[in-house]
């Protein structure tokens, strides 16, 4: 697969696929730099000509950004969003959507390993 900041949404599809399957089927949104990407939902492309505001947002600013969009089809609904980097440029933005109502992410955080957790917590709870 050749990924550029110009590749359609058909182009980035089998990708956002394979993300869309190894998160257990959360929904996925991609775009590239210069061209909208794709929306995909229960292994299935819903949009092939898609963006929002945070794969917008991260594209411009080259940050991860998990927040809540306030429009668009995911409005209200958590998304994780991250960049992606070829020779220091953005080239593309992926995001995760989580329908889990924040389990996803709680899960995430709890599966943490131990010394990835704040080191001032000496008994090891998690909080």
């Amino acid at each position: 697969m050749n990924l550029t900041k110009s590749s359609t949404g058909d182009e980035i599809t089998p990708l956002a696929l394979a993300i869309h399957e190894l998160v257990n089927r959360l929904p996925i949104t991609m775009r590239t730099k210069n061209t909208r990407g794709v929306r995909i939902e229960e292994g299935k492309v819903i949009d092939n000509d898609y963006s929002g505001p945070i794969l917008e947002k991260v594209l411009e600013n080259g940050k991860i950004s998990s927040e809540t969009p306030n429009h668009g089809p995911y409005k209200g609904v958590p998304v994780l969003v991250v960049p992606l980097l070829e020779n220091d440029e953005v080239i593309a933005s992926i995001g995760v959507v989580d329908t889990t109502k924040g389990i996803y992410s709680d899960i995430m955080q709890i599966t943490k390993r131990p010394e990835q957790f704040d080191k001032d917590n000496s008994r090891g709870e998690f909080y």
